[in-house]
């Protein structure tokens, strides 16, 4: 059973995950209507889109199956993008990680890969999950790329799975860490976390 699924923040080197608020909409509208963020996603187009994005986000943390994050930069101090933890299955011992999307002025900086990381570390090693789970958009190459580079195993499609903005029916690639693979994702994760340059390739993952 997960124990303590309550807002939390997280802290590296590069970024500190903090609980979203609903105060917070101002911020995540002044880096998060850029279209480039929502090639995929369903896009937030407008500051009433964000408003909307974050009482649903804290509606689920109330019902108790999500942790909502507000994104920060510890460069800079400012949030960057939003991130949470979802689908939470408490008897089951299993969570979602998705929701994520990032300004584009931090891709490829290490900040993704760090948050990743420390959310994973989190689950695993604070909640006691038995599995992690990922899934996209199957046409979102960038984004499945992202998924399998953290270690996580791809393990099918739903077709059919949703309905997207356009109409069009989205197939969804599923994917997962499980516990007792966590030690070798932590350590491929730290790996790519002390390279020169950081040059991240998990821009988006959703």
């Amino acid at each position: 059973m997960i124990r303590n699924v309550e807002p939390v923040v997280l802290e590296g080197e590069l970024v500190r995950l903090a609980p979203l608020r609903a105060e917070h909409v101002d911020d995540l509208a002044g880096v998060g209507l850029d279209p480039r963020i929502w090639t995929w996603g369903h896009p937030l187009a407008d500051r009433s889109d964000v408003e909307r994005y974050v009482n649903t986000a804290l509606q689920w943390q109330a019902a108790g199956t999500a942790i909502p994050f507000v994104t920060v930069s510890r460069t800079t101090g400012k949030i960057v993008g939003s991130t949470r933890f979802a689908a939470i299955d408490r008897e089951n011992r299993r969570a979602e990680i998705g929701w994520t999307w990032l300004s584009p002025s931090c891709w490829r900086t290490g900040i993704n890969t760090e948050a990743k990381l420390l959310m994973l570390r989190h689950a695993f090693q604070t909640w006691g999950c038995r599995r992690v789970e990922f899934k996209t958009d199957s046409l979102n190459d960038r984004s499945r790329t992202a998924i399998a580079r953290l270690g996580a195993s791809f393990e099918g499609i739903l077709r059919n799975h949703m309905v997207t903005p356009t109409e069009r029916m989205r197939h969804t690639a599923y994917y997962s860490i499980l516990d007792d693979e966590w030690p070798d994702v932590e350590r491929r994760l730290l790996s790519f976390l002390a390279r020169p340059g950081r040059d991240e390739k998990t821009e988006e993952l959703s």
